[in-house]
């Protein structure tokens, strides 16, 4: 599998409200890393500061998965059309991560 980063799955929707990353349901880092442990995909980006971070545009993708179980995720990238966060077992989980 070989992808450019615009070719790399968007964040669409983000409904953390306390990351440092999310302005108004969008995340506004570059790229996220999913993390976390089996059956608990953790967005390993999620930054609780009142600061504000990230690029002015929304434009952010799924930079790398550590969740090899999921049913999205080919050589720790991830494959899915696009990815949802929000809360879960953490306060930023992926919302589109399915065990195999």
């Amino acid at each position: 599998m070989s992808m450019t980063l615009d070719e790399l799955p968007r964040v669409t929707e983000c409904s953390v409200a306390g990351c440092s990353y999310n302005d108004h349901s969008h995340c506004h880092a570059a790229a996220v890393t999913i993390g976390g442990t089996v059956g608990d995909a953790e967005c390993a980006t999620f930054i609780p500061l009142s600061a504000k971070g990230g690029l002015d545009k929304v434009v952010t993708h799924v930079g790398a998965c550590q969740r090899a179980e999921c049913i999205h995720n080919e050589q720790l990238e991830c494959a899915a059309p696009a990815v949802r966060i929000g809360a879960g077992a953490d306060d930023a989980d992926c919302l589109t991560y399915e065990v195999r």
